[in-house]
């Protein structure tokens, strides 16, 4: 596998990396604006997806 399992983060930790709260958290990736999928209840964040949004929403990319 090309990258590490460890290259996912949580909500928890999304909202914790961003200073947002859970409701804008959810909504950022149910309008797809951060990449990620669900494994049945559970989203699962890559990091690369996280610093693409970061990189966007600064102008930088």
């Amino acid at each position: 596998m090309e990258h590490d399992i460890n290259e996912l983060i949580t909500v928890e930790e999304l909202c914790e990396m961003l200073n947002i709260g859970r409701n804008a958290a959810y909504t950022l990736l149910n309008n797809g604006k951060i990449k990620a999928f669900r494994i049945g209840k559970v989203w699962k964040i890559p990091r690369i997806a996280l610093k693409k949004f970061i990189l966007m929403e600064s102008n930088l990319e």
